[in-house]
């Protein structure tokens, strides 16, 4: 399940588009909300941040799949998957709406938050 963490991460503008998979990684996943300020640097300001910055996700996981999950929350403009060996496993996925990637990261970080008490309560690693 994937975790949510704030992090300041600058993704430039690309055209829309489905990315492709690498290699098999871990099965969890981490959700990063990323968020940037517009008033210096060129940066976007936190309240029309569209983009979670993911990790450890599986290799094996297919474009369809992190569409079908991170499109409940609502529209995604795009999802850029690394494909570096240092970036593998790694993903920025890109709302049209900013309150959609706050939906996403919010319900994300609830379901990480359950899934750990769930272990802890049951001794499993």
């Amino acid at each position: 399940m994937p975790h949510v963490h704030r992090r300041h991460v600058h993704v430039p503008p690309s055209p829309p588009r489905r990315p492709s998979i690498s290699n098999p990684s871990s099965p969890s996943s981490t959700v990063h909300h990323s968020r940037q300020s517009m008033s210096r640097g060129g940066k976007l300001a936190p309240e029309v941040n569209r983009a979670l910055f993911v990790k450890n996700l599986s290799f094996n996981v297919t474009p369809e799949e992190l569409f079908d999950l991170f499109g409940k929350f609502g529209p995604v403009r795009q999802i850029r998957q690394g494909i570096a060996n240092n970036t593998k496993g790694t993903a920025f996925v890109v709302y049209e709406d900013p309150d959609k990637m706050l939906k996403a990261a919010s319900d994300l970080a609830e379901r990480q938050e359950n899934l750990e008490k769930l272990k802890q309560q049951h001794g499993i690693d």
